[in-house]
């Protein structure tokens, strides 16, 4: 790799040479590598094969899971977590005790490895709400009971917030069909400067379809202006966590 000095700066192909911009500025570099034909069928690749393969499963349930997340990761201001959720799906691939390396799946890998996950990894869920929170599981609901509590005593507010909103979200996931399914529960805007009296926010857990379900409570922060929502930070200081996961 070669950094572009000249004032003229190229980007594309010349002849054996690819010209690009990227953040360090604009660099340059000569083709060349194996060629797929070769990684495909030479058996000193076979490892590589098994790599992609896994890569591949990983990059697509990956995927699958964060789309389904979308109405929670939408309003979370965290660029690297969709780099971080494919990390964590790649460790419960490698938890995969039932198939062979290369062959390895997320759908057959410990499940569990996602429960506890903080979403925004500048702004976790347990440094911002101080208050005791229960969760009932049941085989047709998933409750977040929300106590009795104050915000300005109980929540890490951030500056310019004026409002508060609590979300319980579950997802199914089907990573045979690449299908999934969302249920959201969302409480009312809440006043950071008055109580919140007890409330629940329930998903109803019979319109989750799939083989694998994840269960994610989040907060978010607005200022509130003639009626009209403004985000805090973009999002930055909007927690969210995976409390429970389920597999069939």
């Amino acid at each position: 790799m070669a950094k572009q000095t000249s004032v003229l700066t190229l980007e594309g192909r010349v002849g054996r040479l690819s010209f690009y911009k990227t953040k360090d500025g604009y660099l340059a570099r000569e083709k060349g590598g194996v060629s797929r034909s070769r990684i495909q069928n030479d058996p000193r690749f076979a490892r590589t094969r098994e790599n992609i393969r896994e890569f591949t499963d990983n990059a697509k349930s990956s995927k699958l899971f964060r789309d389904a997340l979308r109405p929670v990761i939408s309003k979370i201001g965290d660029k690297r977590l969709s780099q971080r959720v494919t990390q964590t799906m790649m460790q419960v691939l490698k938890a995969d005790e039932s198939n062979v390396r290369g062959d390895r799946r997320v759908k057959d890998g410990d499940w569990t490895l996602l429960n506890g996950k903080e979403l925004n990894a500048l702004s976790s869920l347990g440094s911002t709400l101080f208050f005791e929170l229960i969760y009932v599981d049941s085989p047709a609901s998933w409750l977040v009971r929300i106590p009795n509590f104050s915000p300005q005593d109980f929540v890490a507010l951030p500056s310019g917030a004026t409002h508060m909103r609590l979300s319980a979200t579950g997802v199914g996931l089907d990573f045979d069909t690449e299908s999934r399914s969302v249920q959201v529960a969302t409480s009312a805007l809440l006043s950071v400067i008055e109580p919140a009296l007890t409330f629940d926010l329930v998903v109803d857990k019979t319109q989750l379809q799939g083989t694998h379900w994840a269960f994610v409570l989040s907060v978010e922060f607005v200022q509130l202006v003639n009626t009209v929502e403004y985000s805090i930070n973009n999002g930055a200081h909007n927690a969210a966590k995976i409390v429970a996961v389920q597999k069939s």
